[in-house]
């Protein structure tokens, strides 16, 4: 008896493991159905989950642009008097940057001051597609400078990056932001 003794009456080597169970977690903790994708359990629906969604999404994105301005940087200042931005990736670097400076200011305008800043919390939604119209482009961007950083004079001399990497890498990446584009946030 459990009560008594602490042990349990089944013992875990005669209780039947079931395929549907999840491996971590108790059964019902997952609810999907065998016809349908895994990152339907992705998404979110509620106005909390969508919160905490864009919560989340501005922590990372604000991580993201304090290491890449960090990495910039350090990279302008041990370039010394090597010339700047004469690379298709310097250059490409550049541009990437300015456009997450514009594209974080759109986004914290359009979710933290609406009001102040556009007149009200609609039209602040109304921006939201251009938005996120404006980061798949920037995300294409990102790409693009990852892919040509692996032909730089430092690359092809020093780390030797393969190019084959980064585009299996970038397919990869495209792949599962692809698979999971919503068309009518977009505006199609």
């Amino acid at each position: 008896m459990a009560s008594t003794t602490g042990i349990p009456q089944d013992h875990p080597a005669t209780i039947e493991a079931r395929e549907d169970e999840p491996l971590l977690g108790s059964p019902g903790d997952v609810t999907q159905k065998p016809d349908e994708r895994i990152y339907r359990n992705l998404f979110t629906a509620t106005p909390q989950q969508k919160l905490t969604g864009t919560r989340i999404h501005y922590t990372i994105q604000l991580l993201s642009v304090i290491l890449f301005i960090s990495a910039f940087t350090i990279i302008e200042i041990n370039k010394g008097s090597h010339p700047h931005f004469v690379s298709p990736h310097g250059i490409l670097g550049l541009i990437t940057i300015i456009t997450i400076a514009l594209q974080a200011l759109v986004g914290v305008i359009q979710f933290f001051v609406p009001v102040t800043v556009l007149g009200s919390v609609d039209a602040g939604k109304r921006i939201y597609k251009y938005h996120r119209w404006s980061g798949y482009v920037l995300l294409l961007l990102e790409m693009a400078t990852i892919v040509a950083a692996t032909q730089t004079t430092y690359n092809l001399a020093a780390i030797h990056i393969p190019l084959w990497g980064v585009l299996v890498s970038v397919v990869l990446i495209l792949s599962g932001v692809g698979a999971r584009i919503k068309k009518h946030k977009l505006g199609l």
